[in-house]
């Protein structure tokens, strides 16, 4: 069965067949696929649930997948709701979605928000199911913005421009395992999810109560052979002894820009894994992932007319057009996905050298010196390809006569005490600079460098910039 011909999520799944080797592996609990042809993780309340607007406040990723499954063409729209997402903002995503029932693996008495009709228990225990499952809603799914300030946006898309950069069900035989360092209330998990699911495979779902190095334990115990993170879940990964408990055939970025030193780690340490960078986000969906080793993207897949996914340069930002595009923003107080032409502006600033585009930093992101811009994610690029660092932070610093200045945090491979202190780390922190001096403008070289244990990363996975 191919996408463009599917019912519900459900229905691509048994079409699938042979789904009693296929698995989701959560922290606490796995579920074998097959088992949800007779089984429910909604307590027998699914018929509740239908026509509905759900909301889904969920604490365990198994519970959310569960509930996906059973809810997509049974539910009006599904409304999947991050795990650090403020409480007091739930009334107005409420508001937006027009919710009128919460799918929860919490009781109602211990309920962050309750002003709904329905309130169903989720769990990823499975229960005997009595009815069969009539999916005959168009389901909308609901993801939300990761900005770190102020109420995320809410982003309407269906099943199929979720789905739309994955090939279709492949049938049995696949036997690939997927583990992610994702959400998948989030945009990056979401579609590792739906990867897993429509080509085929098992999940090892992550969680945000277990550290790095006791994921990296549970995917290798399940002989994991597809990973997906961001840059910056990869570079902690890789500062672990415990990285070597995991032996992909592919690894999978996305997020934050890829730059060329986490991909020539990642290739060194996997050696024989397929490295793939890609790029999507929440309005935009899916538009490319590269697997040639080099960090940026091709200039010919830039103006296409007529191509599956369209991609244009406009005033420095990436814009594209697809199928895979967002259908629009619920609520009244956000603007447009699309532009006049229908393209997505993802404020993502890129520049052309030596035909290939290059990913430089966001819009909103700039740091101004002396009216002049700087994008960090450009100058950490540089700085991450010392073969002395695993990851940096770029960040402004209030200066009286340029307004602000770039200084820079930096991870080092091994920890910064196990390091020759005083004359030795000044000798190193001269290099990296001497590497900016000749690949970045002056006023781009930072002005002072600090090197630190390890930085904060978001619960999107990226650096933390605030």
């Amino acid at each position: 069965m191919l996408l463009s011909d599917s019912g519900s999520l459900w229905d691509l799944l048994s079409a699938a067949g042979r789904l009693s080797d296929r698995y989701l592996w959560g922290a606490n609990a796995s579920v074998r696929l097959d088992g949800l042809a007779r089984h429910t993780s909604l307590g027998g309340k699914l018929e509740e649930l239908r026509g509905r607007s759900v909301l889904l406040i969920t604490k365990d990723q198994l519970s959310t997948a569960l509930a996906l499954i059973e809810l997509d063409g049974v539910a009006r729209r599904m409304v999947l709701c991050p795990p650090d997402l403020r409480a007091e903002h739930l009334p107005l995503i409420a508001e937006d979605t027009a919710a009128d029932a919460i799918v929860s693996d919490r009781p109602a008495s211990e309920a962050v928000f309750k002003d709904v009709e329905c309130y169903v228990e989720s769990s990823p225990n499975l229960l005997p199911c009595d009815s069969a499952r009539t999916a005959n809603v168009q389901t909308e799914w609901v993801l939300l913005t990761s900005g770190t300030t102020g109420i995320p946006k809410t982003v309407l898309h269906t099943l199929h421009s979720l789905a739309g950069a994955i090939k279709g069900v492949q049938g049995p035989g696949q036997n690939a395992v997927w583990g992610t360092f994702y959400d998948i209330r989030r945009y990056g998990g979401l579609q590792i999810l739906l990867r897993a699911l429509l080509d085929g495979g098992s999940l090892v779902l992550s969680s945000a109560d277990e550290s790095t190095e006791d994921f990296l334990v549970r995917m290798g115990s399940h002989n994991v052979t597809h990973v997906s993170g961001t840059p910056s879940h990869w570079r902690r990964a890789l500062m672990s002894p415990l990285a070597r408990k995991i032996s992909p055939k592919y690894v999978r970025l996305s997020g934050e820009v890829a730059d060329q030193g986490i991909l020539d780690s990642l290739r060194e340490f996997f050696q024989g894994a397929n490295v793939a960078h890609a790029f999507a986000s929440t309005e935009a969906g899916v538009a490319f992932a590269i697997d040639d080793g080099l960090s940026g993207f091709p200039s010919n897949l830039i103006d296409r007319p007529g191509a599956a996914v369209e991609m244009k340069v406009s005033e420095g930002s990436l814009r594209i057009r697809s199928a895979r595009n967002a259908t629009r923003y619920l609520g009244n107080r956000d603007g447009n996905i699309v532009d006049q032409d229908g393209f997505v502006d993802t404020r993502d600033m890129v520049e052309l050298r030596d035909g290939r585009y290059y990913f430089i930093g966001r819009r909103d992101g700039v740091i101004n010196v002396g009216g002049l811009k700087v994008h960090p994610e450009e100058i950490e690029a540089v700085i991450n390809r010392h073969p002395k660092v695993r990851m940096s932070l770029v960040k402004p610093r209030k200066n009286a006569i340029t307004g602000a200045i770039v200084v820079a945090e930096v991870v080092l491979e091994s920890k910064p005490e196990d390091n020759a202190t005083g004359g030795q780390n000044d000798a190193l922190k001269k290099e990296i600079l001497e590497t900016c001096r000749g690949a970045l403008a002056p006023y781009k070289v930072p002005a002072a460098i600090r090197f630190v244990s390890s930085l904060d990363v978001a619960a999107s996975g990226k650096l933390a910039r605030v």
